[in-house]
């Protein structure tokens, strides 16, 4: 254990001179409170937002992406997204695992910025605190990018294939759109502004999915018509991690415990309760009752929307793209002064200079959706060449037992299970696989959510 003064002793090898304990604190601190929303905070939202069925299944691809993203982020793809430029929209890959490495001054080597006299305008990005944090940082939002892109193929998509999805995408997809936004690549430099992922998180994972869903194929007719969650009380603790974690997503993207990090995290929780309240309304006036999937569902875009300016397909593409576009219009001039490399910087409602950034949000939202759409569809197409993208028949048709060989729930008895095969309409439904079949009355109301599709 430390001693007190090695602790807090200055110029020691674990305190030097550039470190800030508090920017230091507060970034592992973000970086925690992101890696909940992923690990359990979606993992438990997945699992009880599906049908029973696919309880475990949506729980182990979150839960496999979580730890995959890890291992693939510090062997190669930390370095890709923010290490030295091997294209302009692409780092050169390198492990990130070096005790030199890790514990010198965290820095981002491409963002430093230019004058067109080749005399530097900004310095690189160097927050005041080791390598260590930033790698871990920047890791809790490549896992939770690769976690928004598996709802979009929950249920459907054969586990195998999932498995080598993960690292696939993360190296061809996600550290191009990382690169090129945060890591100093040409949209950086041009000026684009991607506060906290409206583009890099939210966008990417919203084509990503809708592009892999295309090539994996639809659910079965069934669940596809009726898709209640198995458990909206425990779908409601896993929203709640995402949304108290979402202060670590925005708070941390400032890279110090600033101005803007307060502002950030204030702004992310205001725009998050104003969806919810907006949603719950739009529920009440177009259905007659407010629904617990649709406050979930309106938090969640909420969430994504304010990212950029602090983005399945319809709450995360859709609102990082409307983010995105909108900071180019609203971007508040002082506030772009505190984060931006580039001077003046400032949305086409302030006039000057910031009458060209609706442009340039523009053209990096069609580079982020084109690459998405052609990474994930050639990594796709090559994953089905050695495993099927879909499962087959008979596992969509049963789920997780035949799938992992084990159920969410066992609620009926020591060793009975639900037969989802059984299609027969009530009354007197067979339930169980085993024991003695038990005929119920027909209920008197439909389960799952009134007025509201899950389109994960």
């Amino acid at each position: 254990m430390a001693t007190p003064a090695q602790a807090y002793g200055t110029d020691l090898p674990a305190v030097p001179s550039w470190l800030n304990k508090g920017d230091n604190g507060w970034q592992i601190t973000a970086a925690t409170l992101v890696g909940l929303q992923s690990m359990p905070g979606l993992v438990v939202l997945y699992a009880s937002i599906v049908k029973k069925k696919w309880a475990v299944n949506s729980a182990f691809m979150a839960l496999y992406a979580f730890a995959a993203v890890l291992i693939f982020w510090v062997l190669l793809c930390y370095r890709m997204a923010f290490g030295n430029e091997l294209l302009p929209f692409w780092g050169r890959g390198e492990p990130a695992l070096g005790q030199s490495f890790l514990v010198r001054r965290g820095k981002v080597p491409e963002t430093i910025h230019f004058r067109k006299d080749g005399t530097v305008e900004s310095p690189a990005n160097e927050p005041f605190y080791p390598m260590a944090s930033l790698v871990y940082f920047q890791f809790t939002y490549a896992a939770i990018t690769m976690i928004l892109l598996a709802g979009a193929v929950l249920g459907r998509m054969n586990i195998r294939a999932w498995m080598a999805f993960v690292p696939l995408w993360l190296t061809f997809s996600y550290t191009v759109g990382a690169f090129s936004l945060w890591g100093g690549g040409f949209l950086y430099q041009w000026g684009v502004i991607d506060y906290s992922g409206g583009y890099v998180i939210h966008l990417s994972s919203g084509i990503g999915g809708f592009t892999a869903a295309y090539w994996v194929g639809p659910r079965l007719k069934n669940d596809k018509e009726r898709f209640p969650p198995n458990n909206v009380l425990l779908m409601l603790a896993g929203a709640g991690l995402l949304w108290m974690g979402w202060s670590g997503f925005n708070g941390g993207a400032p890279y110090a415990a600033n101005v803007v990090s307060s502002v950030a995290v204030l702004n992310t929780n205001i725009c998050a309760a104003t969806s919810l309240l907006m949603w719950t309304s739009l529920d009440v006036a177009f259905f007659g009752k407010p629904s617990v999937i649709g406050a979930v569902q309106g938090m969640m875009t909420g969430l994504a929307c304010i990212t950029p300016g602090a983005g399945v397909l319809h709450t995360h593409a859709v609102a990082g793209l409307l983010g995105g576009l909108l900071t180019g219009l609203l971007a508040e001039p002082t506030l772009c002064n505190m984060i931006l490399p580039i001077p003046n910087s400032r949305g086409a409602f302030y006039g000057g200079s910031g009458l060209l950034q609706p442009l340039k949000q523009i053209v990096a939202a069609m580079f982020v959706v084109a690459w998405n759409i052609v990474a994930t569809s050639a990594i796709c197409l090559a994953i089905n060449v050695v495993v099927p993208l879909r499962m087959s028949d008979e596992q969509l048709m049963i789920g997780d037992d035949a799938v992992h060989g084990e159920e969410a729930y066992a609620l009926w008895g020591d060793g009975d299970k639900y037969n989802p095969t059984n299609t027969s309409n009530w009354p007197g439904q067979a339930l169980f696989t085993e024991s003695v079949p038990i005929n119920i009355p027909p209920p008197p109301y439909n389960n799952g959510a009134r007025g509201v599709t899950v389109n994960l």
